[in-house]
């Protein structure tokens, strides 16, 4: 009994951001002496209770948004794993698709992602941003470069033209790519398309290209609402911004968004006949993020993340991700984190994001950064600020 009332308490105490300030020390003196990007080891401090950071959430405009990754294995030699048709406008695609043949034997395939033109004059494919890995085995490397090519990407006069019934590869490099057993094909794609289309994700013969195995494929793999799902969503973008302004003296709070709860999983509909759809994850949408906040004791805020599900099964493991950062000057910085290794595995490891000094001419300051879902990692990825002194 005495043991549960201590935990209840110690719970109430997290919960309200108060720590003894002992232990709001040491960890200060840690993050204070790191180094940006890598991983520190925060002993008895982690915890998925802190106090949240309430906000204020709104759908930003963005692109039609397509994700492929029902089946995530596709299990069938040749077949269309995604089919959707778009209206003219921009268009963002996550493919994000496996490999998965082993019956009667593993056998090396291709799989890509083609566009076909539905209407009556010219379809002029421009794409905007272009991000697209070598198939791999290292899901994790995938995810987070795949991320941070997108961000850094800026496609100039990469247009191209297709004619009303024809059929072209979106991404030519994958008609290159032979994908072996259990290697993952990740690409993230934004373009504008000026006439209604058809988009469809297939799984195809190595000897074959995309186009010639398109037009011999007839077979639509049935979705199973799994992973993290498949189809069309109106929602692409989100704009978060704190409802009160961060004060250090108030402790440590997080923000958590993508856990499908108090942000819930953006929906839509999957194929022809408009099923329902979820992205279970929301991967693939972005959270362009501002916290307002105040020192009000001379301190500055360190932005930590840390995997906060790893002791949930085997596919939790580790965690990593990309981030677009804004300084004062609304520079962009595009960081793949952790820096120092390619996953962060478990408390007491936490990744330290950044530091953030108080700005004496300033009565506000704000924090500015563009998250999105990493791709192969459990969510939600907390977004954690500590107070730290920053003084010699």
């Amino acid at each position: 009994m005495i043991k549960n009332i201590f935990s209840v308490a110690l719970t109430s105490l997290l919960l309200n951001g108060v720590y003894a300030q002992t232990d709001l020390k040491k960890v200060s003196s840690i993050l204070k002496n790191a180094k940006e990007g890598e991983v520190v080891l925060l002993d008895n401090f982690l915890d998925p209770n802190f106090k949240k950071i309430e906000y204020k959430q709104t759908i930003a405009p963005g692109p039609q948004f397509i994700i492929s990754d029902d089946p995530e294995y596709i299990r069938l030699p040749e077949a269309i794993a995604m089919q959707e048709e778009v209206l003219p406008g921009a268009v963002r695609l996550y493919v994000y698709n496996v490999n998965g043949i082993n019956e009667p034997q593993q056998m090396p395939r291709k799989i890509n992602a083609v566009i076909k033109n539905l209407g009556k004059e010219n379809l002029h494919l421009r794409m905007l941003k272009y991000s697209s890995q070598k198939p791999s085995t290292n899901y994790f490397q995938i995810g987070k470069q795949g991320l941070a090519d997108y961000f850094a990407s800026e496609e100039k006069g990469n247009v191209r033209v297709v004619k009303p019934g024809e059929v072209i590869a979106i991404d030519e490099a994958f008609d290159k790519h032979i994908v072996k057993y259990d290697e993952l094909v990740h690409g993230l794609y934004e373009f504008v398309v000026d006439q209604p289309a058809q988009i469809s994700v297939l799984q195809f013969a190595p000897e074959k290209t995309a186009v010639q195995a398109f037009s011999q494929i007839d077979t639509v793999i049935p979705f199973s609402h799994v992973n993290a799902g498949r189809g069309i969503f109106p929602v692409s973008n989100y704009k978060i911004v704190s409802k009160d302004t961060l004060l250090t003296t108030n402790g440590v709070s997080q923000l958590v968004v993508a856990d499908g709860i108090d942000d819930p999983w953006i929906t839509g509909t999957i194929g022809a006949d408009k099923q329902d759809a979820k992205n279970a994850g929301n991967y693939g949408v972005l959270y362009d993020t501002n916290i307002k906040w105040k020192s009000t004791d001379g301190k500055g805020l360190a932005l930590i993340t840390w995997n906060s599900r790893s002791a949930d099964n085997q596919w939790c493991g580790g965690m990593g991700l990309t981030m677009e950062l804004f300084d004062n000057d609304n520079n962009k910085s595009v960081v793949q984190f952790p820096s120092d290794r390619l996953v962060t595995k478990a408390a007491p490891e936490a990744i330290l994001l950044k530091i953030y000094k108080p700005d004496p001419t300033k009565d506000i300051q704000e924090i500015n950064f563009t998250y999105s879902p990493p791709g192969a990692s459990c969510l939600p990825t907390p977004l954690i600020l500590v107070p730290i002194d920053l003084k010699k």
